[in-house]
């Protein structure tokens, strides 16, 4: 155990020593994710500036223009009011507004007869979440016309009076759809951007490691370090451990620090500290695994170095690192799945937004440990193959 400690060692003082390697594992990534932090600084608290245009000055679009200024929607919702549809176009586009809704002359007319008119909702390109907002809220306010609609023409069909039609349409719009919808299962913490791309820029930059560790091998080969070391009495296990030992322990501390950093500087948080100490070291043995297999892939430093930075970017693009999960297609969130990063960020992501324990590193622990699996199986044929040719 002594000689594997200290080639461990021996391993952390040549990469300590290398500028380099102090800017790629601990300070590009405390840097990016402080740039991630200031860029998105109080942008957790989700705004909605809506412009409303009522041609129609009945009491049915009133009642929309009421509905977004209900209590319920008041930290949320602004409304400005506009003359015409083209005042709210050019808001919409200038951005003065991120959506408007235009309810048309003879709206509320409309619905007294068989077919009412559409309202119309303008949004833009650059806020899609609000524009979002503004056709749900849009679209349910219809949705309860509609239903007060179908109420008063049942009650007429049934035998009511055509007299009555006004107060039983008066005590339709008081009513309200009895079927509600009320997500369960997900914790209400937000997600802050930092404690996403805290530990994504840790990753990213940590998965370097997979050539550093690769290309000091060769230049050890090369130099004869490596065969000098193996003919002595410790043997070559104790060599290829070592080395193994060193990868881990520069990877996770490249993880600590931007995780710590992320936590004390710039307020990031995770439910539970235990579950993101156990991806960090589930991401470093990945990346000792990762360096391993590179290893036995190629001959000579040049290769190692091309085919890691291959290898690092296909599983940063595919694992989400850049950009959030929801953000990409759904081809991109299976292919997600086949990288360890990607299991890692859903872990995170847990993590921030509240859930504990098994049930937010669980399913990742089990990815990255299966992925991590596969390297080995693979680097081990592959190194038996090199042994027999």
């Amino acid at each position: 155990m002594g000689v594997v400690l200290a080639i461990a060692a021996k391993d952390l003082r040549q990469r300590l020593r290398d500028r380099s390697a102090w800017v790629i594992v601990f300070l590009a990534p405390v840097l990016i994710s402080a740039l991630m932090a200031m860029a998105f600084n109080n942008n957790s608290d989700f705004r909605a500036n809506i412009g409303v245009v009522d041609l129609d000055e009945g009491p049915a679009a009133a009642g929309l223009t009421q509905v977004l200024k209900s209590p319920e929607l008041e930290d949320t919702v602004h409304v400005r009011s506009y003359d015409d549809a083209s005042a709210a176009r050019r808001a919409v586009d200038a951005g003065g507004v991120h959506a408007a809704i235009v309810v048309p002359d003879g709206f509320t007319e409309s619905l007294r007869g068989g077919t009412a008119t559409p309202v119309l909702v303008l949004d833009s390109v650059d806020y899609g979440l609000q524009a979002q907002l503004a056709r749900a809220v849009t679209e349910s306010y219809v949705a309860q016309v509609n239903a007060g609609r179908l109420s008063v023409a049942t009650a007429v069909a049934a035998g009511a009076s055509q007299t009555d039609i006004p107060e039983l349409a008066a005590k339709a719009a008081l009513l309200r759809l009895p079927e509600q919808v009320r997500a369960e299962g997900l914790p209400d913490d937000p997600l802050k951007v930092i404690s996403y791309f805290g530990p994504s820029m840790g990753m990213f930059f940590v998965l370097f490691t997979v050539g550093f560790g690769a290309r000091g091998y060769f230049i050890e080969q090369q130099q004869g370090t490596l065969d000098r070391i193996a003919a002595a009495p410790v043997g070559r296990s104790a060599l290829l451990i070592g080395k193994s030992v060193s990868t881990f322990v520069y990877s996770l501390a490249g993880l600590a620090t931007v995780t710590l950093v992320s936590w004390l500087a710039f307020d990031a948080s995770w439910a539970d500290p235990l579950g993101v100490a156990a991806l960090s070291v589930a991401m470093a043995v990945c990346v000792v695994c990762l360096t391993a297999l590179v290893i036995a892939l190629v001959r000579t430093e040049q290769q190692a170095q091309g085919l890691a930075s291959i290898l690092v970017f296909a599983l940063v693009l595919l694992g989400g690192n850049f950009v959030f999960a929801s953000g990409t297609t759904p081809a991109i969130r299976s292919l997600a799945l086949f990288t360890p990063n990607g299991w890692a960020l859903r872990g995170f992501t847990d993590l921030g937004t509240g859930v504990r324990g098994w049930d937010a590193v669980g399913a990742p622990l089990l990815g990255i440990a299966a992925f991590s699996a596969v390297v080995v199986a693979v680097t081990a044929l592959l190194l038996r193959l090199r042994r027999t040719s």
